[in-house]
């Protein structure tokens, strides 16, 4: 009876594993299938657009480029809520990962700068649980307070160390410091060059992939492949260790956690630190890639780090994929402006009538039709226009983003106790 009794699911496990209540996951043939789809419709809306920037390696470079500090400071933002607590100063923490990073780089070497940028970020981290954690301070206030405290602090710090001596002198200003070595970067060398060339003849499909790989294999940054590990490795981590499991059940339930013998409050310690420290990771990147800390250089990248994270559903690969759409959107309308953004409005329209199409057979009547909404207006603004303004052009990567992730975010779930106070022994 007892091996009986054990072997048969609860209903409300089985609910989860599969049943009705349970949200079905895409198998691995399904999301290749769905990845050549939006490869031949990129491919299409290049030809027809004749916009051949759409699928470049130089363009996959950029857009790759634009996502790995998105994506570090989402993926700080995954540590913190993951354990119950919402990191709104991951900008803040970028803030001081681009100073830091930048000091250190200048004046030691670029590794160094790393290093540097990522104990200036653990260090807001540190700070941010110290606020929230224990002294029980609004999550949203306090994550407000620590990006205004961190662009105060880094500008003080800049004019006192960037425009005096010999930073001066080596072109550092009070919002500027002076140039940063680069950091090593890797190109496959045959693949690379044999990729370019079936590039260039522009066939369809065959140089649009060409293109897409090639810039993935070419002049990549020692960042980009420790920001890829870092992403395997949280989910390693955090969904496959005891570790990850206790840290997560910090977010999701920490009076049970508690009840169980996990230090909550070490765990949460943990992960805001540690998110800290990634955020900063991002601002380095932003400060190397650019070879100068400059003021106000992160530009809002913490808080649509956090968005992505929530497109993302909390999840590092639905994470990289919203870091990625906006580095391509971003990259997009910095090397080509408006005629690619002109046929980006052509690509949006086609995958939101996809969309609702999508969401009209699993009954979801109401977003799909916003989508289709959305997919005629923007089909009528490609077929009656040859260009877009100036301004839609700089704003292109916020609203596309905003546009996807507004109609994608569907059926998100949070973790159950992130944002939520929680003091030790308030279960009993």
């Amino acid at each position: 009876m007892t091996a009986t009794a054990t072997q048969t699911p609860p209903p409300a496990a089985a609910k989860t594993a599969g049943g009705k209540g349970g949200r079905a996951r895409l198998s691995v043939p399904v999301i290749l299938l769905i990845v050549a789809a939006v490869l031949v419709v990129v491919s299409a809306v290049r030809a027809i657009a004749g916009a051949d920037d759409v699928t470049s390696s130089g363009q996959m470079a950029g857009a790759l480029t634009g996502a790995v500090p998105i994506a570090l400071a989402g993926l700080g933002g995954l540590w913190a809520e993951r354990a119950g607590v919402v990191n709104i100063g991951l900008e803040g923490m970028m803030i001081l990962g681009t100073f830091f990073g930048a000091w250190a780089g200048w004046s030691l070497s670029p590794w160094m700068g790393v290093l540097a940028g990522i104990l200036g970020g653990m260090a807001g981290g540190l700070l941010h649980a110290i606020v929230t954690v224990t002294f029980g301070v609004d999550h949203i206030i306090a994550g407000v307070a620590m990006n205004i405290l961190a662009a105060g602090v880094t500008a003080y710090l800049a004019k006192r160390i960037f425009n005096v001596g010999q930073a001066a002198t080596e072109g550092g200003t009070p919002k500027q410091s002076p140039p940063i070595d680069d950091i090593k970067s890797f190109t496959v060398p045959w693949l690379s060059h044999q990729l370019s060339s079936l590039e260039k003849h522009h066939w369809f499909l065959v140089s649009d992939l060409a293109g897409i790989v090639g810039g993935l294999v070419t002049n990549i940054s020692s960042l980009t492949l420790l920001a890829v590990l870092l992403f395997v490795g949280t989910f390693f981590v955090l969904w496959r260790t005891s570790f990850g499991l206790r840290l997560r059940s910090c977010g999701e339930n920490p009076v049970a956690a508690e009840s169980l013998g996990v230090n909550v409050y070490l765990y949460k310690y943990v992960a805001v630190t540690v998110s800290g420290g990634l955020a900063g990771l991002g601002g380095v990147f932003l400060a190397i890639g650019t070879h100068f800390y400059l003021e106000g250089q992160t530009s809002g990248r913490g808080y649509i780090g956090l968005a992505a994270m929530i497109f993302g559903n909390w999840r590092p690969g639905g994470l990289a994929m919203g870091a990625g759409l906006f580095g391509y959107a971003d990259s997009l309308q910095l090397r080509s402006g408006s005629d690619s953004v002109h046929a980006l409005l052509l690509l949006l329209a086609v995958l939101l009538l996809a969309m609702a199409i999508w969401k009209y057979v699993r009954k979801a009547y109401i977003s799909a039709g916003f989508a289709l909404g959305f997919a005629v207006l923007l089909a009528v603004w490609y077929m009656t226009t040859d260009t877009v303004p100036s301004e839609v052009v700089q704003a292109s990567p916020y609203v596309a983003t905003l546009l996807v992730m507004g109609l994608f975010s569907q059926r998100l779930r949070m973790p159950k106790a992130d944002g939520l106070p929680y003091r030790k022994g308030q279960g009993g």
